[in-house]
């Protein structure tokens, strides 16, 4: 597998920012899961537990399958009119929904 995901210094900012306010040792997981309008869609949590098939970037994991899915992408940070939220822009995604939450494949 390539790890080619690039991550933007905002999104990076952010992340750490985020992490400060939890547990020490615990790690930003991004995935993707079934759902959405689209059919996929893109998963922001906090773990304590890194797993055997997790690709490690400091202090984030993704799971070996949505890394496949995300090789590629860019994962940026912005600021909006509608609000604050991690953008993902995946070039193996074929289509999204409006909200820009859910993709398909």
């Amino acid at each position: 597998m390539n790890k080619e995901i690039k991550f933007t210094d905002k999104a990076i900012k952010q992340i750490n920012h985020l992490l400060l306010e939890k547990d020490k040792g615990s790690f930003f997981r991004i995935a993707i899961k079934g759902g959405g309008c689209s059919g996929f869609q893109y998963d922001f949590s906090f773990d304590k537990n890194q797993e055997t098939d997790d690709v490690r970037f400091n202090n984030i994991l993704i799971d070996k399958q949505s890394a496949e899915l995300l090789n590629g992408s860019e994962i940026d940070f912005v600021k909006e009119l509608i609000g604050e939220s991690f953008k993902i822009n995946n070039p193996q995604s074929k289509s999204s929904c409006g909200c820009g939450v859910s993709f398909s494949l």
